[in-house]
């Protein structure tokens, strides 16, 4: 079969395709869909039709990706999109075959997380300055990320609706809009009552009324000021770390772990749609307990001279 079209023909069922059969949010389909003209412009270069691509053609994509400099992991994700594209192009009848089917990624070493020690969260927190307006808002967002492993998209959409104070739960609304309920600590349910003193005094622009977090002008905050807001604070403590709101989401998840937490039950609190994904966090527990050994093993430790 070999339809010859524009390629807005079939790029926009698929981008429909993502949304309505993966659920895939805003942010995800523009990724896909940047990623996608990537390999148009370069069949466009090459003259070569979406419907005459085969497996050599996409080799060579994916080593043109890497001659222009384009990190390992960003090039697994554009492969990754071009393999879903290929599948979708088959399976609704635009192609017989599907080109990309031992299209290889490139191996990817196992990149360990950076945390936070639950010392080092409470460093965080202490750093903020209480007497200016946002300085207990700041505080419940540090203690609610670290304490629900929160994704930043999740926590400035989270909702008051989405609170169950009586049974310390929340639901989150996360990747492809899916629910998860995550329980919260009493610790994160008081910073967030002493924020909601704040708040009530607030004048709150009208459609933003069930936004837990506001900003001065009574919005909901985005995820921009959550990142400033987290580095702001970790240079204000002290902290050395390269740090971001997702550092607090890996602290969490591992603060779970070294608490004997199943990896099961971690990845439904995250909402990993894959156990393989979780897992980087037994890599991150080892790496926590090599370090342990090497500091306290008696056979490590150098005895001091009397």
């Amino acid at each position: 079969m070999n339809m010859k079209k524009n390629s807005k023909d079939y790029v926009r069922p698929y981008l429909r395709f993502l949304r309505l059969q993966r659920g895939l949010s805003d942010n995800t389909l523009d990724a896909y869909e940047r990623d996608l003209q990537k390999l148009l412009g370069y069949l466009r270069d090459e003259n070569k039709d979406v419907f005459d691509v085969q497996l050599p053609d996409l080799q060579h994509f994916a080593a043109t990706l890497h001659d222009i400099g384009i990190g390992p992991r960003s090039q697994c994700r554009i492969l990754c999109g071009v393999r879903s594209f290929f599948r979708f192009m088959q399976t609704d009848g635009w192609r017989d075959d599907d080109p990309s089917e031992l299209l290889e990624s490139p191996v990817l070493g196992t990149h360990l997380p950076e945390v936070l020690s639950t010392r080092e969260v409470d460093m965080l927190k202490a750093s903020i300055d209480l007497t200016k307006w946002e300085g207990q808002r700041n505080r419940a967002i540090i203690e609610t990320l670290f304490s629900c492993g929160l994704r930043v998209s999740e926590l400035v959409t989270l909702k008051l609706s989405n609170l169950f104070i009586q049974e310390r739960y929340i639901r989150v609304v996360g990747k492809g809009s899916k629910e998860r309920l995550v329980p919260i600590s009493q610790k994160a349910l008081d910073e967030i009552e002493f924020w909601f003193a704040d708040r009530r005094q607030m004048n709150i622009k009208p459609g933003e009324e069930d936004y837990v977090f506001l900003n001065r002008r009574g919005a909901h905050l985005t995820r921009t000021m959550i990142l400033i807001m987290i580095k702001r604070q970790a240079v204000a403590a002290s902290i050395q770390k390269t740090i971001s709101p997702h550092t607090l989401r890996h602290s969490f998840a591992t603060a779970l772990l070294e608490g004997g937490a199943d990896l099961r039950a971690i990845q439904m609190m995250m909402g990993h749609e894959s156990i393989a994904t979780t897992e980087i966090y037994t890599h991150v527990d080892m790496s926590t307990l090599r370090q342990q050994i090497l500091e306290h093993h008696p056979r490590n430790v150098k005895n001091e001279v009397k």
